[in-house]
C-alpha cells in the first residue's frame, strides 16, 4: 500500500507539471501573437499617428504641394512676361514700327507709294498749298482751290505729281492737276471748275510699314 500511494503521488506531481507547462507555453503563445501585431501596426503606420492625425498630415502636405504648384506657375507666367513671350507681342512690333513718325508723314508716304508715278523716288517733296490759291496761278481765269491742299513731288518730272486734300478718315480727294500747265491761256473759268468738281475720292491703302518708313526718311518739306 505503501508503494501504491507513493506512485500515486507521483503521477499527481507529473500531471500538475504538465499543467504548469501547458499554461506557460500558452502565455508565451499569447505573448508572440501580441508582438505580431504590434509589428504589424509599426508596419502599416510607422509614425504612430491616429487615424485622424494622418489625415490632418495628408491634408497639410497636399496645400504644401498645391502652393508649390501655384508658385511655380506663377513664376513661369512671369518669365514668361519678363521675356516679352506673349501672343501680342508681334502685333505691338507691328503697330510701333511707325511710332516715331507724324499721322501726315505717314499719310504722305502711303499716297505716294499708292498713286505715284515712280514708287521708289531718290526724294518725297512736299508743298502745302492754302485754300484760296489758284489751280493755276499763271491763269488769270483760273478758279482757286476750296480747301488746303498737298502737292506731293519726286526730285524729276517723270516721277510724277499727286496733288490731294485730305479727309482726316483715311480718304482723300484727288485733283487731276498737272506739275506744270503748258495748255491754252487763258483755259477759261469753266475749265477749272470742271477740275474742282471732278475730284476723285481714294482711300488710302495701310501699304507696308518698311517701305513707308523707308520713304519717310526721304521726305524734303
Amino acid at each position: 500500500m505503501a508503494g501504491c500511494n507513493g506512485k500515486g503521488a507521483t503521477n499527481e506531481v507529473s500531471e500538475q507539471k504538465d499543467t504548469n507547462n501547458d499554461s506557460k507555453l500558452q502565455e508565451e503563445v499569447i505573448d508572440a501573437e501580441e508582438e505580431t501585431d504590434d509589428t504589424e501596426k509599426d508596419i502599416n503606420n510607422p509614425t504612430g499617428k491616429t487615424e485622424d492625425e494622418q489625415k490632418q498630415t495628408q491634408s497639410s502636405t497636399n496645400g504644401t504641394n498645391n502652393t508649390k504648384e501655384s508658385n511655380e506657375t506663377n513664376n513661369s507666367s512671369s518669365e514668361k512676361t519678363e521675356k516679352g513671350e506673349t501672343n501680342n507681342t508681334p502685333k505691338n512690333e507691328n503697330n510701333n514700327a511707325l511710332s516715331g513718325y507724324s499721322p501726315q508723314e505717314i499719310e504722305y508716304a502711303r499716297v505716294w507709294l499708292q498713286l505715284g508715278e515712280v514708287k521708289d523716288v531718290e526724294e518725297l517733296n512736299v508743298r502745302h498749298i492754302p485754300s484760296g490759291t489758284p489751280l493755276n496761278p499763271d491763269d488769270k481765269t483760273s478758279v482757286n482751290y476750296p480747301n488746303d491742299v498737298i502737292q506731293l513731288t519726286g526730285s524729276r518730272l517723270v516721277d510724277g505729281v499727286v496733288t490731294y486734300s485730305s479727309n482726316g478718315n483715311g480718304t482723300i480727294n484727288v485733283y487731276n492737276v498737272p506739275l506744270r500747265w503748258d495748255g491754252k491761256k487763258p483755259a477759261g473759268e469753266d475749265f477749272y471748275k470742271n477740275i474742282i468738281n471732278n475730284t476723285k475720292l481714294v482711300s488710302v491703302d495701310v501699304g507696308n510699314d518698311e517701305e513707308v518708313k523707308k520713304l519717310i526718311e526721304k521726305i524734303k518739306n
